[in-house]
């Protein structure tokens, strides 16, 4: 939808033969919309004003200007009002403040004010800004006219918008489905509602001898055809990362097992408490970390991040990001609490009683190594054993502390988990 030449238009209208039939369509539903012919319009263009001694036929040019002007504002207010409801601008974002359609002799334009007063027309916004103002512009024409109450089929609607976009635009779709029956195919996750995957029916085409098959379970045999819905439902479930305050990223799993543990012992004997309001969020690996980090700090959350001292921790740690991000005081590092150890892991932290854990649960007996080589990282003794898994190792540490305490702890260890603690406190405050 560009500036329009209502002339142009109702020549090629008249002659049946349009340059353009998307582009001509669309032009056609915005006159549709005003209440003008593309001839009317053309003819109140070009028509010279009467003379003064000629007060009846100035009048009624007159009254026919006041109308067009009418018209155009009552149709702007409309647009706006059903843009801004999708678009939702705000201070950072104001692409949409105000739409309007001005009429100048010949040329009706759509023209985008933003809150300043900055006036730009529609062709040199977006490109997803300029489909949704088209796609209202031709839904009110028609639902006003032969198509009220008509089935809308939309195909793969929203597509050049931006994703954030296409879920508020999904809200728009369950709009306009009061009125009138909406079907729509898509295959982006976006417009995939999580509290309407009762209307979801999965479409295919396997086999072209049998045919599309339209499920009416949530079911298929190509799993492809469930990636929209498991990209949905995976991207509602980060949304989980956002819901608390404070975050302290680890890097893995086994990380937060250790560290809750610890907490639980040291929280039950009254020496120091891990603020319940700190959320742990696993990053999976260190080299993870900063983009968790920076999807976080984006949302205006605390974060801190928990690195081991080897070698991957080392190098998240130096990242320029990261720092940035964070500040050098809510990056902590496993070598603060454990000094002795040259590349200490958090499972360095229990360097006495993991041994003797895994000794007893899981019959790896590292103790006499773990004494003789004190400056050796503890994982990397335990590499040595045969079937040996860091998340066995948690987990048999995890089962200890049901039946143990803080005391069962060396005096070393409790020292080094209630230095991090704090730490980690001081660091979410």
């Amino acid at each position: 939808m560009d500036t329009l030449c209502p002339r142009i238009l109702a020549d090629r209208l008249d002659s049946n033969i349009l340059d353009d039939e998307q582009y001509d369509y669309g032009n056609k539903c915005l006159l549709q919309l005003l209440g003008f012919t593309a001839r009317d319009l053309s003819d109140l263009g070009r028509a010279p004003e009467p003379p003064a001694n000629q007060p009846q036929a100035l009048q009624a040019f007159r009254d026919q200007l006041d109308k067009r002007k009418y018209q155009l504002n009552a149709a702007s207010v409309q647009l706006t009002d059903e843009i801004r409801s999708v678009w939702k601008p705000s201070a950072t974002r104001p692409e949409a403040d105000r739409l309007r359609l001005d009429a100048d002799g010949q040329y009706l334009k759509v023209v985008v004010e933003d809150e300043l007063g900055v006036e730009i027309e529609l062709d040199q916004r977006s490109e997803g800004f300029q489909w949704l103002v088209s796609f209202f512009v031709v839904f009110f024409a028609e639902a006003a006219d032969k198509h009220e109450n008509a089935i809308l089929l939309l195909d793969e609607p929203g597509m050049s918008l931006h994703a954030l976009k296409q879920r508020e635009f999904r809200e728009t779709i369950t709009k306009l489905a009061a009125k009138n029956q909406t079907i729509y195919t898509t295959h982006s996750p976006f417009l995939v509602g999580p509290n309407e995957l009762d209307y979801v029916r999965v479409v295919e085409l396997n086999d072209r001898n049998v045919g599309t098959k339209v499920h009416t379970t949530v079911t298929s045999s190509d799993p492809a055809a469930l990636l929209p819905l498991q990209e949905a439902l995976g991207y509602d479930l980060a949304q989980s990362l956002f819901a608390q305050e404070r975050n302290l990223v680890l890097e893995g799993l086994t990380d937060e097992w250790y560290l809750e543990g610890a907490a639980a012992l040291l929280a039950d004997s009254g020496e120091v408490r891990l603020n319940d309001k700190i959320a742990l969020v696993t990053a999976d690996s260190a080299g993870k970390i900063v983009y968790f980090a920076t999807i976080l700090h984006a949302h205006k959350l605390k974060v801190a991040a928990l690195l081991d001292s080897d070698n991957a921790g080392d190098a998240a740690a130096k990242q320029d990001t990261l720092v940035h991000k964070l500040g050098q005081k809510a990056i902590l590092r496993t070598k603060d609490y454990a000094p002795s150890v040259g590349k200490a892991e958090i499972e360095d932290l229990l360097r006495d009683t993991l041994p003797i854990i895994a000794r007893d649960q899981l019959g790896w007996d590292i103790v006499d190594q773990a004494v003789q080589q004190s400056s050796r990282p503890l994982v990397d003794i335990f590499s040595g054993v045969a079937g040996f898994s860091k998340y066995k190792l948690a987990k048999a540490f995890l089962r200890w502390t049901r039946d143990n305490n803080a005391n069962s702890l060396t005096q070393a260890e409790r020292t080094a988990w209630t230095k991090l603690i704090t730490a980690i406190n001081a660091a979410l405050k």
